[in-house]
């Protein structure tokens, strides 16, 4: 809002200073102080308010060091990430821009989906205690699994949708030798466009392109159109396209989602992992949205990206400001109104960056956290069925509790697996030359 205020300032009477908001960087600083503003001072009133409401976590005796102290601390604490980072964005981004429009879009629909889940299962423990009964969390209690996972694909079709129809989404490329036109028409099909743009002296000739392409990390010629994925059906296989990506889409917003709503089990360990992985994303999405870098590096330059380091900004910042609380011992709990929202807004904005086939690696640790889960429950059953009696491969799941049972404080688990998100996020960034 502040830009669009600045802009017509500037435009209408030359306000002095309101061309400061034209400057991406400014805004993209203003957004990271505001974020963590409004989480550090901000978030405290939050918790407090959640305090006198009695909206605390509910705590069962899995037989963890230290878990029952966490019993009655507030949560549904994820207000505070979604506030610090809805906020500076309507207030610093473009809001014309459809990738903006997206995240918005991402982080009010996902964190809808969590509240909920989040407020039916403190009323449930309410309901209990006026009865003088003694809360037993069960699954049941929060919004059915079945329920988020159709909010959840919802998110994805609208999301892969635009993506995909939408004329404001497009990739441009540079297109090399006296046979550009052949390329492009060979490589991107009908809907390319060729032209030229001078950078640094030199005349180079790109192509728009509006076909659904990736980036494969680690190969020279490193994009992949998801076309590909049905050209074994025949001629004309190509405008059923849509269908695989966005199914695509849906599967990899839903699967990381769920990834940080696993992690979410201590303190501060969410929020680490999220801060750090936004710094890698921000990164993609700051180089891709500036043609100079883009040309430097030889990957695909994406029209109007540059806008959304703003909102990656206050991702960042708000997660490292939620961490102020929420760091051992942890003040507030994010809760699914929080830990959803992460997850499908790092899933969305690699989708949108094209680097959704990075996302193994960058969000290694929701992705191992997802797996001990699948791990432990598969092999649970069969053993079940098979010898009579369930076994576990893990001493407990998700991973992260499993290091609990050996023994490792969780300050020591949580401050390791951002340690090696780190090195995950450096070994993504790395694939940027590594070809």
């Amino acid at each position: 809002m502040l830009y669009h205020l600045f802009t017509w300032l500037k435009n209408e009477f030359n306000l002095p200073g309101s061309g400061l908001f034209q400057f991406l960087t400014f805004r993209i600083a203003m957004a990271v102080l505001l974020s963590l503003l409004i989480a550090t001072v901000y978030g405290k009133r939050i918790i407090i308010y959640l305090q006198k409401k009695q909206i605390g976590e509910s705590v069962r005796d899995l037989g963890l060091e230290g878990q029952m102290q966490k019993k009655g601390t507030p949560t549904m604490g994820g207000i505070i990430i979604l506030l610090s980072i809805f906020i500076p964005t309507l207030l610093f981004a473009n809001l014309d821009k459809v990738y903006i429009r997206l995240m918005i879009l991402c982080t009010v629909w996902l964190g809808i989906i969590g509240f909920l889940d989040d407020l039916l299962k403190i009323r449930a423990r309410k309901a209990a205690q006026q009865k003088g009964e003694a809360y037993k969390k069960k699954d049941s209690d929060g919004l059915a699994g079945i329920s988020k996972i159709i909010g959840q694909i919802g998110l994805g079709i609208i999301i892969g949708a635009t993506l995909y129809f939408s004329n404001a989404v497009t990739v441009e490329r540079e297109v090399i030798g006296t046979t550009y036109q052949k390329q492009a028409e060979e490589k991107f099909a009908k809907d390319s466009t060729i032209f030229s743009r001078n950078i640094d002296g030199v005349e180079k000739r790109y192509v728009t392109v509006k076909t659904p392409i990736t980036t494969i990390p680690f190969v020279k010629n490193h994009e992949f159109n998801y076309s590909k994925l049905i050209s074994w059906i025949g001629s004309g296989a190509e405008k059923y396209t849509w269908i695989v990506y966005i199914f695509i889409v849906t599967l990899i917003i839903t699967a990381v989602s769920n990834g940080a709503n696993l992690t979410d089990g201590l303190d501060g360990l969410a929020a680490g992992v999220s801060a750090i992985i936004g710094i890698g994303i921000g990164l993609f999405v700051y180089v891709s949205g500036n043609y100079k870098f883009a040309d430097y590096l030889n990957i695909m330059y994406i029209p109007n990206l540059g806008e959304l380091s703003i909102f990656v900004a206050a991702f960042v910042g708000a997660c490292i400001g939620f961490l102020w609380y929420n760091a051992y011992p942890a003040q507030v709990f994010m809760g699914d109104t929080g830990s959803l929202a992460l997850g499908g807004i790092i899933a969305s904005l690699a989708i949108i960056v094209r680097k959704e086939l990075l996302i193994p690696i960058f969000c290694g640790i929701f992705l191992v956290e997802n797996l001990s889960v699948i791990i432990q429950v598969s092999y649970f059953k069969y053993t079940k069925k098979k010898y009579g009696e369930g076994r576990r491969v893990f001493l407990m799941s998700p991973l992260h509790h499993h290091y609990q049972k050996r023994g490792y404080h969780e300050n020591k688990i949580a401050i390791r697996f951002w340690i090696i998100t780190v090195l995950l996020v450096i070994a993504s960034i790395a694939t940027l030359k590594m070809r």
